[in-house]
């Protein structure tokens, strides 16, 4: 299962993506791998398909196992891993949890 957490492009405010990329990513791996976290794989965005402004700044991608360890992993670990996005940046996430075809 994929869990994408996406931050919506919003003028006025910031994205640190070497913070995210670096010491976020650390993190979200050195927490949630015991729970069943595969790997993290984060988009820095650059354009819309017509070449303009991207809906997002950025997007990360958690594969996890199955949806069971994401909710532990989260439960164990969410208020440290939450807590950190002030970190790099003042917008609220979006979450989207899916199934992946195989």
């Amino acid at each position: 299962m994929r869990v994408t957490v996406s931050y919506p492009n919003i003028e006025g405010k910031h994205f640190d993506h070497a913070y995210y990329q670096m010491q976020h990513r650390k993190l979200v791996m050195d927490r949630l791998a015991e729970h069943g976290l595969q790997r993290v794989e984060m988009d820095k965005a650059l354009t819309d398909g017509a070449g303009g402004k991207p809906s997002l700044v950025a997007s990360a991608h958690l594969i996890f196992m199955d949806l069971a360890g994401f909710q532990k992993g989260m439960a164990a670990h969410g208020r440290e891993v939450m807590g950190d996005i002030a970190n790099y940046t003042d917008i609220s996430p979006t979450v989207l949890i899916s199934e992946m075809a195989p």
